[in-house]
């Protein structure tokens, strides 16, 4: 069943049977151009921090000693979330808080999957900025490399076709091809969805 518009869903990372993200996110719509969502600043998510307060962007997951999650608040962008069904990725549009836009963001992750109360995702590590001018550029590619074959990421053969999807969404941006096309660049959310809602993230394990 579709998610309703307006509802407060949580959207999940997973690996190796574990939660690493927790981000409370509004539903705008989900249809056959998939499920989109909005955050903004100051919402407080949760996020798989180490003893010392790296995370997987610092290190891999099984070279962690003792991570757990730990609440946060969400900084310096609004977020409108595009999760194409059987995608692997979903893409991001960045706004100020006052309302100007920033640029597109693609996260490459697994296909989603539903839950009653949000989706799950594995996040693929690699990511593409896209600029308003649509230049771009690659972003944590030294993670990306030391992901590979390392327990609970992925070979070198899945890496690849990793890689592969970023490609095909380039020249999507270099194209001015949906969605980087204008498509959402302004919007705007309703006002009634000014309240933080981090609140509705399950206890924390």
């Amino acid at each position: 069943m579709p998610f309703a518009p307006s509802q407060i869903i949580v959207r999940r990372y997973v690996r190796a049977g574990r939660t690493t993200f927790a981000k409370p996110m509004r539903v705008v719509s989900d249809d056959e151009a998939g499920l989109l969502l909005w955050m903004p600043v100051g919402t407080e998510h949760a996020q798989l921090t180490d003893t010392d307060g790296s995370t997987l962007h610092d290190r891999p997951l099984h070279e962690m000693r003792d991570p757990r999650l730990v609440r946060k608040k969400w900084r310096f962008w609004d977020i409108l979330v595009l999760m194409p069904a059987g995608a692997a990725y979903s893409v991001w549009w960045f706004f100020s808080p006052e309302g100007g836009f920033g640029g597109w963001y693609v996260n490459l992750e697994t296909p989603f999957t539903r839950r009653p109360e949000g989706v799950d995702t594995t996040d693929l590590v690699l990511d593409i900025v896209v600029s308003p001018d649509l230049s771009w550029e690659w972003k944590d590619e030294d993670e990306f490399a030391a992901a590979i074959g390392a327990p609970g990421y992925f070979d070198a053969a899945t890496a690849g076709e990793i890689r592969a999807e970023g490609e095909r969404l380039i020249a999507l941006a270099k194209a001015g091809a949906f969605p980087f096309d204008g498509t959402h660049t302004g919007f705007r959310p309703d006002p009634a969805w000014a309240q933080l809602i981090g609140e509705i993230i399950p206890p924390l394990q």
